[in-house]
C-alpha cells in the first residue's frame, strides 16, 4: 500500500478532496481551502510523483486511483466530493468513474486533453518533457513570483505555492517534479483519456459532476504566439462539446469562469463559490 502525503485543512460538514495539476502540489489548494471550510471538511493530497507524496511506477490511472483510495481508507474518509484542477480535475473524475459507491460527486477545473494527433499536441508534450526532472537555477523562485504576478495572484500565495512543488538542493537550485519517467507516464495517460473528445471520455460516469472551463486565455509569451492559437482552438473545441453535453445529461453542469487556467489561484473565492454551490445542490 502506498500513503500520499495529505494536508487536512479541517472544517465541518460534506467531506471535500482536493487534488491539483501537473507540475503543482496541494498547496495550490490553500487559498480555495481556507474559504470552503466554512461548511465542509477538506482534505487535499499530493498526486504522486508530485510535492512531498512518493514516487509510484508505473503512473497510471487506475494506480493513482487506488492509492487516492488507500490513503483516503487511512484518514477516515469515506464518501467525498473529489475536486480537481487540471491533471487533477481528469483524475477527479476517473476517481468517481471506478469508485462510484464512494464519490458523492466530483468537480473538474479545466481538467481537458487532446489525443494524441491533435495539432500541436506534440510540441505540447515536447515542452512538458523539457522541464520534467530539471534542475531549475537559484533565482527559479523569484522569477516563478514574477511570472504570476501577470495572473494578479499575490506574491506571498504564488511563492508558498511554488515553493511546495519543488524541492530545495544544497547549492541553492531546485529539483522540479515530476520526474522524466513519470511525465512520460503522465503523457501517455492524458493522450489516452483525451482521444475520443470530451463526450466520449465521460461516458460511463454516473455520478454529479461539474466541468468548469477557464473563461480567459493566458497572454502568449514572446514566441509562442502558436500555444495561443492552440489553446483558443481546442478550448473552442471543448466549449462546443460541454454545451451538448450539459443538454442531454442531467448530470452534468458547466460552468465558465472568468480566470485562466491556474483558476484556483488567480481566484480562490470564484473557485470556493462554485464548489460550495455544486455541493449544496447534490441529493442526500
Amino acid at each position: 500500500m502506498t500513503l500520499l502525503h495529505v494536508h487536512d485543512y479541517g472544517g465541518d460538514g460534506p467531506q471535500l478532496v482536493l487534488l491539483h495539476g501537473y507540475a503543482r502540489s496541494l498547496a495550490d489548494w490553500d487559498a480555495s481551502a481556507g474559504l470552503l471550510t466554512a461548511g465542509h471538511h477538506v482534505l487535499a493530497i499530493d498526486l504522486p510523483g508530485h510535492g512531498r507524496s512518493p514516487r509510484v511506477s508505473p503512473w497510471t490511472i487506475p494506480t493513482v486511483v487506488r492509492h487516492i483510495a488507500d490513503t483516503l481508507d487511512a484518514h477516515g474518509v469515506g464518501e467525498a466530493v473529489v475536486v480537481g484542477h487540471s491533471l487533477g480535475g481528469l483524475v477527479a473524475v476517473e476517481y468517481a468513474r471506478l469508485n462510484p459507491e464512494r464519490a458523492r460527486g466530483a468537480v473538474n477545473l479545466d481538467g481537458f486533453w487532446w489525443g494524441r494527433g491533435y495539432p500541436g499536441a506534440e510540441r505540447i508534450s515536447a515542452g512538458l518533457l523539457a522541464s520534467a526532472g530539471a534542475i531549475a537555477p537559484p533565482e527559479y523562485i523569484e522569477e516563478q513570483v514574477v511570472n504570476a504576478a501577470r495572473f494578479g495572484i499575490p506574491a506571498d500565495r504564488a511563492e508558498a505555492a511554488i515553493r511546495a512543488a519543488v524541492r530545495p538542493l544544497p547549492d541553492g537550485e531546485w529539483q522540479l517534479f515530476p520526474g522524466r519517467t513519470e511525465a512520460l507516464e503522465i503523457l501517455d495517460e492524458l493522450h489516452r483519456l483525451g482521444e475520443p473528445g470530451v463526450a466520449g471520455w465521460l461516458d460511463g460516469v454516473d455520478c454529479p459532476l461539474l466541468l468548469v472551463q477557464a473563461g480567459r486565455r493566458p497572454p502568449s509569451a514572446p514566441g509562442m504566439e502558436w500555444f495561443g492559437e492552440f489553446n483558443a482552438r481546442f478550448a473552442q473545441g471543448v466549449s462546443d462539446e460541454l454545451a451538448a453535453l450539459s443538454r442531454t445529461r442531467s448530470t452534468i453542469g458547466v460552468e465558465r469562469i472568468d480566470a485562466t487556467h491556474i483558476m484556483n489561484l488567480e481566484t480562490p473565492e470564484a473557485v470556493a463559490t462554485l464548489v460550495t454551490g455544486f455541493v449544496r445542490g447534490l441529493p442526500d
